[in-house]
């Protein structure tokens, strides 16, 4: 007992009606320009994670927000972008909250990086997908 030609096509064409309306309830524009603090601060805090892989003898922290954006997926997603300088102050340093930019010309360096950090900020989990610097 089959629906026969034409109940397959109306079977069919609702699928085809439904998909089209769930695709409408899904659009989303990607990520959008966010300088929200709030935002900024949490991703910021994965830059520890850069002085830990670094083989630098000093510590590098931010110097300028460049960019940030934030995209809204099964949590929220931040893609920040920096310039980070090196500090005067060395990997081992016990105050290492807030290191002066360095001053010595032959010491200083600076980065542009880009950081793309997933957050479920309602779990407190926060996780760093990548990051990429490159001379500035």
């Amino acid at each position: 007992m089959g629906a026969g030609p034409w109940g397959n096509a109306l079977l069919l064409l609702a699928a085809l009606a439904l998909v089209a309306r769930l695709g409408q309830l899904q659009q989303w524009s990607g990520f959008q320009e966010s300088m929200s603090p709030k935002n900024v601060n949490s991703t910021l805090a994965f830059l520890e994670t850069y002085n830990n892989n670094s083989d630098d003898s000093y510590l590098f922290r931010v110097d300028q927000l460049l960019r940030s954006q934030v995209q809204l997926t099964t949590g929220v997603e931040y893609l920040v972008t920096v310039k980070i300088s090196q500090t005067e102050c060395k990997r081992n340093s016990t105050n290492s909250s807030w290191c002066p930019i360095q001053s010595k010309k032959k010491l200083q360096k600076s980065f542009i990086c880009d950081f793309l950090v997933y957050t479920v900020p309602w779990m407190n989990h926060y996780q760093l997908w990548s990051n990429s610097c490159l001379d500035a």
